[in-house]
């Protein structure tokens, strides 16, 4: 039922961005894909994601374009830029919300975001990392940045913030490396005594970082639960290219495609679908880019399909 969906609605969307993107057409003509014969949607060409570093895509006009997202490169990379309409953002706020809640539930709730609020100051050029902050802050009522403008823990806010909101679940949100980095190491250093037991954690982006740390998944969560108290964490893998849908951990630590979006595994040496437990190169497929030619992606990082 899913797979028929889907097929529909991205044969419609790869058609639209023909229409509407020159440089996505000229990709198109030059792999010889008609884009008027209807067929399974792992057979849409994708996009390497580095592609948005090299060339700006959009598929709207240039005077509806609201929104330029960035990806969080470091200084002297270059960032992919993604370019959005109102509709797009609107429509990628909405997936999130869907998705989310089925963690958190629908109430909102106090919320810790693990970051400086500085990240948001310019609002027309947003980061992953701005750009994830603002999608997850719609689950929170009060919020609290539990860092400052030079990284370092607002403990004494923090630990007030928490007391006041003893009764309630509280959410927290942060980026994986700068919860390592800023959060772990700060409270493990000061030897703080924290209690978050009543709190989910959603964090996700960086972990190529804590990992050059030799800090595993298992050990991270771990520690997070040793350190403060807290057993309800879910790791999300999503990107800047395909905001909104992204893939949400289980409590068995399995990723999920929700029913806006696909995954393929794909053989680095031909591109062929990998068989189930097969590691290769992850393919991400999202309903929502319709800004920008961002529905069918080829990612950089590798993965397993488990079923």
């Amino acid at each position: 039922k899913k797979s028929k969906y889907l097929g529909d609605y991205f044969f419609e969307l790869t058609h639209f961005h023909y229409e509407n993107c020159d440089k996505y057409k000229e990709m198109l003509d030059a792999l010889g894909y008609d884009h008027k014969k209807k067929r399974h949607y792992s057979e849409i060409p994708f996009l390497p994601t580095r592609l948005f570093k090299m060339l700006d895509l959009y598929s709207i006009r240039k005077e509806d374009i609201v929104k330029t997202m960035s990806s969080s490169g470091t200084s002297g990379q270059n960032v992919s830029k993604i370019y959005l309409d109102k509709s797009t953002a609107l429509n990628q706020s909405k997936a999130l919300t869907k998705i989310v809640s089925t963690y958190l539930g629908s109430l909102r709730t106090p919320m810790i975001i693990i970051d400086s609020q500085s990240v948001l100051k310019n609002r027309n050029m947003f980061s992953a990392r701005g750009a994830g902050i603002l999608g997850f802050s719609i689950f929170g009522t009060k919020k609290i940045y539990a860092l400052d403008e030079n990284m370092k823990l607002k403990i004494e806010d923090l630990l007030a913030f928490i007391q006041q909101n003893k009764n309630h679940q509280i959410f927290i949100f942060g980026f994986t490396f700068m919860i390592y980095q800023h959060f772990i190491k700060e409270i493990k250093k000061r030897n703080i005594k924290i209690d978050l037991s009543n709190s989910v954690l959603i964090h996700g982006g960086g972990w190529k970082k804590v990992l050059n740390e030799s800090v595993s998944a298992e050990e991270f969560q771990k520690t997070l639960n040793q350190i403060c108290g807290i057993s309800s964490i879910h790791d999300y893998y999503g990107m800047v290219e395909q905001t909104g849908s992204i893939f949400m951990e289980c409590e068995y630590g399995h990723m999920h495609a929700s029913n806006l979006s696909d995954i393929f595994i794909r053989r680095a040496h031909d591109f062929s679908i990998a068989d189930v437990g097969e590691p290769g190169l992850i393919q991400t497929l999202s309903i929502l880019p319709k800004s920008y030619p961002g529905h069918s992606l080829l990612t950089e990082d590798e993965g397993i399909l488990l079923g």
